[in-house]
């Protein structure tokens, strides 16, 4: 169980690294996503394993990764091209 969470973590942190070299310039501060992409792991990780039961290690990764990527979008904001136009005068 303690390896799962170990493992739960350092597949957070992999993805929230993923996501700073790829979306930079659109997340908020460094840490903020790194520890989005560990809590949001771990929070994954539990809910899964509390669904499935033990003897699913695999599965419970799975659904790290999933609640890690989809706490990570939530930090994404628009690109610099979607910006809002304000009305003329």
């Amino acid at each position: 169980m303690i390896l799962e969470a170990l493992g739960s973590a350092v597949l957070g942190l992999v993805l929230a690294w993923a996501a700073v070299h790829r979306f930079s310039h659109r997340l908020p501060v460094r840490t903020l996503v790194f520890a989005t992409g560990v809590a949001g792991a771990l929070f994954g990780d539990f809910v899964t394993h509390s669904a499935l039961g033990p003897g699913t290690a695999l599965a419970s990764l799975l659904g790290a990764g999933i609640v890690s990527a989809a706490s990570l979008s939530l930090l994404l904001r628009p690109a610099g091209r979607l910006r809002r136009r304000s009305a003329p005068a």
